[in-house]
């Protein structure tokens, strides 16, 4: 659970604060992107009203590429938790949902975002984002599984792209409008982020509230479908709706945005929860739930570092296994600097559960974190030898590399960089590599690379221009015609932000 190096700009919750994603455009807004391989489930399957085609009128490409401009810009404005580990445990659940959604599982992109409240989205381009306020509510696996389900949903029904048939006349400028608000409302600005939503389309903002609660229906009947399919409880989905329309009445005017939105009526709960009575049962699988309670347990103390206490009381309410406790125990010890006691815990957890990745995964980054750069290097080898594809454990390695022989995490990055092309923490930690090990063009180049994905535009200009001086002090052309090659990328992408 360690901090990128400084450079990367993201944070861990707890310590440098957190940021409030709003997510109050989230049920109007964030309707999903057509990422499909092959056309969506027809609507009509589902016994639902005619909303339109759902291929819609926006092209694919055009949604790709406006949704990674606003990924950029999101990523500019919005802070996120660092933790690969539990970025790759959510990827195995969106791979997993995907196919039975209609969606290519190979387009998404995941974000882990470090705010405290309950929210989760999905954008053009197929960005699926979760707070780590989710793994507070949600108790187990297959409730938080039900969130995400739902929302592939509205990806799989193309439902922006649908909504936008109706403004066939502002279609990208909508679209582009739309999620500029998003980035404002994300970046702090609240009431201004929906000014710019209202100033661009403000006389359909009504009829479009109703639209999309019709939206809403379809994505919860898909996406139980989906959820079911792919092997999940169905019955986590009502189960979340109704934990939810609980903290509603509770806290009335002050839950969470994602609730205002997203309204849990009981026609939606008892509609969701008919069509799980017919669906197959499920008979839980304590490995996948301990697992869950696992990456549940990393959010909790990330969102607890300065009173751990309050996170494993949280953890306790919803009775996980014990080990899940003792895996909390284990981080939190290394948390403050007791390291022998975390590993050891950590030890005994992997060999009651050596199939559980994470464990050992954890206990590479204990070890790397406490700077035993041995111990973690012995520990990541071991686990690599049986899952040499798993990143989290690929990046910890070349972190230890960087502080013992930079050259050799330069090696271990090329593949990474070429298998995780969107990924800044790849991107940083090789341009400190190429850096440290006297590839300075390189380093400069890489720095860029991490900048754009950043939505730091300018910074990754000015990068490339000294990765360019460098690559022709050097005398190095080959490199200098990668470096403009990369520029004419990158004017694409800062046009495509532009157009926000």
């Amino acid at each position: 659970m360690s901090l990128l190096p400084p450079l990367s700009g993201r944070v861990r919750i707890g310590r440098r604060g957190l940021a409030t994603l709003s997510s109050a455009l989230l049920g109007l807004l964030l309707m999903g992107a057509p990422v499909a391989s092959a056309p969506a489930a027809s609507h009509n399957d589902y016994g639902l009203p005619d909303l339109g085609s759902a291929s819609g009128g926006i092209s694919s490409n055009d949604e790709y590429r406006i949704g990674r401009a606003w990924l950029r810009q999101f990523r500019a404005h919005v802070r996120e938790w660092d933790d690969p580990i539990t970025l790759d445990w959510i990827g195995s659940i969106v791979r997993r949902l995907a196919p039975w959604s209609e969606l290519d599982e190979r387009n998404f992109i995941i974000t882990l975002v470090a705010s405290s409240q309950l929210n989760a989205f999905a954008v053009p381009g197929g960005v699926v984002g979760v707070n780590t306020g989710l793994f507070a509510f949600a108790p187990d696996r297959d409730a938080f599984a039900s969130v995400l389900a739902h929302e592939l949903g509205h990806l799989s029904q193309h439902h922006f792209a649908r909504n936008m048939e109706r403004q066939a006349e502002t279609r990208l400028p909508t679209l582009a409008g739309f999620l500029a608000g998003m980035v404002i409302a994300a970046g702090g600005g609240g009431s201004a982020g929906i000014a710019t939503m209202a100033g661009t389309q403000a006389a359909a903002i009504s009829d479009q509230l109703a639209y999309s609660r019709r939206f809403e229906q379809e994505a919860d009947r898909v996406g139980i479908d989906a959820l079911s399919r792919a092997g999940f409880d169905p019955e986590a989905m009502p189960r979340m709706f109704r934990a939810m329309q609980r903290m509603a009445s509770l806290q009335g005017g002050n839950a969470p945005e994602f609730l205002l939105t997203h309204p849990v009526t009981e026609a939606r709960i008892g509609d969701t929860q008919a069509r799980a009575d017919a669906m197959q049962k499920v008979t839980p699988d304590p490995l996948a739930q301990l697992a869950y309670a696992m990456i549940r347990a990393r959010a909790l103390l990330a969102l607890n570092l300065r009173q751990p206490e309050q996170g494993l009381t949280t953890l306790r309410e919803d009775n996980p296994d014990p080990d899940a406790i003792a895996y909390y125990q284990a981080l939190a010890a290394a948390e403050h600097n007791q390291v022998d006691k975390a590993l050891a815990a950590l030890d005994r957890l992997h060999d009651k559960h050596p199939d559980l990745t994470l464990i050992s995964a954890s206990a590479v980054e204990v070890a790397r974190d406490a700077r035993r750069y041995e111990e973690a290097t012995r520990r990541a080898r071991r686990l690599l030898r049986l899952q040499p594809d798993y990143l989290p454990t690929r990046l910890a390695m070349a972190e230890v590399a960087l502080q013992q022989d930079p050259a050799a995490a330069r090696q271990q990055l090329e593949d990474m960089r070429r298998d995780h092309p969107d990924d800044p923490k790849v991107w940083s930690l090789a341009s400190e590599a190429s850096g440290r090990s006297g590839h300075t063009a390189e380093a400069f180049l890489y720095r860029a690379e991490f900048d754009q994905l950043e939505g730091r535009m300018d910074k990754a200009f000015a990068q490339l221009k000294l990765a360019d001086e460098a690559a022709r002090k050097n005398g190095d052309f080959s490199m200098a015609n990668r470096i403009s090659s990369r520029r004419e990328d990158f004017k694409r992408y800062r046009n495509a932000i532009e157009e926000f």
